[in-house]
């Protein structure tokens, strides 16, 4: 997926958007940040999320991370290929390694998010 098109939350997760199903993962700027990551934990499929709830983490050996739903919805795929192999996590955060799949109760929870622009800029004044 092209950055570009993606919606990002402060906590650092993207989402990809088409119809009523988001995709969601981790941006490369997080997984950077964590370094060398060693577990995943994902929700169940069906699992009822609520925007800003945490449905998951990833950990590193630097530190443990939640997943935050930048959307609230009903989970319908993981990625279970993320649990016994993380390297798509840094290899190809937009694209193979995506986290979730959720169908969205409501799609103007998106509007809040940050387009890929105003992310990097956010992500500057983080990184400082």
């Amino acid at each position: 997926m092209d950055p570009q098109q993606l919606k990002f939350a402060r906590s650092h997760e993207w989402v990809a958007v088409d119809g009523n199903q988001a995709t969601i993962g981790i941006s490369d700027f997080a997984v950077k940040e964590l370094t060398d990551l060693v577990y995943i934990q994902l929700p169940d499929v069906g699992r009822r999320i609520q925007q800003g709830e945490s449905f998951g983490e990833v950990e590193s050996v630097k530190a443990v991370s939640d997943l935050y739903a930048p959307c609230a919805g009903e989970v319908a795929a993981v990625n279970s290929k993320l649990v016994d192999d993380l390297a798509p996590l840094s290899s190809d955060p937009f694209g193979e390694g995506w986290i979730v799949k959720v169908t969205i109760d409501d799609p103007s929870q998106l509007d809040n998010l940050m387009d890929h622009a105003a992310y990097q800029q956010f992500c500057e004044s983080e990184a400082h």
